[in-house]
């Protein structure tokens, strides 16, 4: 039953990874996420059934359009598969449980801001709006921590970016502030500060790595959203976890 539950969870992720990939593309262009339908961004000729099938169309015409036979994006089949596989590990680390709902919203969010800031550097407000009652209404109907934990949670994760706007004059985007604000109120005030650290360190390592390979320019400016959702994620499966053995690591010293 697990591995139907698992099997099932994957198919549902590869689904929605699918859509996700077209509202994180097309929202920040201001286009409609239902028309036109599906269709390649070369040819702009029409997708049939064949061409929808989340990864194996890709994979099957070797990431090319069929029709024109131009490269597409891998963009679109990394958005269907990290979202199958982000949806079973939310089921492994919640189960059955209110927070498997909340869970879901989490990785939902986190791809489609993924996509979109890779794309364009852009946060869509759209996007959050849509969002936002969705995770209140599911936080406030299953909490593991007291309310007001989760309201901090969304201060603080808004304040501290927004400060950090403020300091570097622009040199992060409003819709970081957001979106970490609504991280915040999802993984509340005890986490919040973990997840903004894991963000920073890893893009920190990304960037740097990136600049001495010569893919990237020192004052270019990067899209910082991916690691505030990827630093989200991890706190929110591992937070407890990573807490207690820096707690225990620092009563060593």
């Amino acid at each position: 039953m697990t591995t139907l539950i698992y099997i099932y969870l994957f198919i549902l992720g590869l689904v929605f990874g699918s859509f996700f990939n077209v509202v994180g593309l097309r929202v920040p262009n201001k286009q409609s996420i239902v028309y036109p339908p599906s269709q390649c961004p070369h040819c702009q000729h029409r997708l049939g059934v064949w061409d929808l099938i989340p990864i194996f169309s890709y994979l099957f015409y070797k990431g090319k359009c069929r029709h024109c036979g131009l490269k597409v994006s891998p963009i679109y089949l990394f958005g269907e598969l990290i979202t199958g596989i982000l949806f079973m590990w939310i089921y492994f680390i919640t189960g059955f449980s209110g927070e498997l709902m909340i869970g879901l919203l989490l990785v939902s969010l986190s791809v489609i801001i993924t996509v979109s800031d890779l794309k364009y550097m852009i946060i869509p407000n759209k996007v959050l709006l849509v969002f936002l009652p969705f995770i209140i209404l599911a936080r406030f109907l299953f909490p593991s921590q007291p309310i007001w934990h989760y309201v901090v949670g969304f201060i603080v994760g808004g304040g501290v970016l927004l400060l950090l706007v403020i300091i570097s004059r622009g040199g992060m985007g409003m819709g970081d502030v957001k979106l970490f604000a609504i991280f915040g109120l999802i993984i509340g005030i005890n986490q919040i500060v973990l997840a903004l650290f894991i963000a920073s360190v890893v893009g920190s390592l990304i960037g740097i790595t990136l600049i001495v390979l010569k893919k990237t320019q020192k004052k270019q400016p990067i899209p910082f959203g991916p690691y505030l959702a990827l630093g989200t994620l991890i706190t929110y499966g591992y937070g407890d976890e990573i807490l207690q053995w820096y707690l225990s690591f620092l009563l060593q010293l």
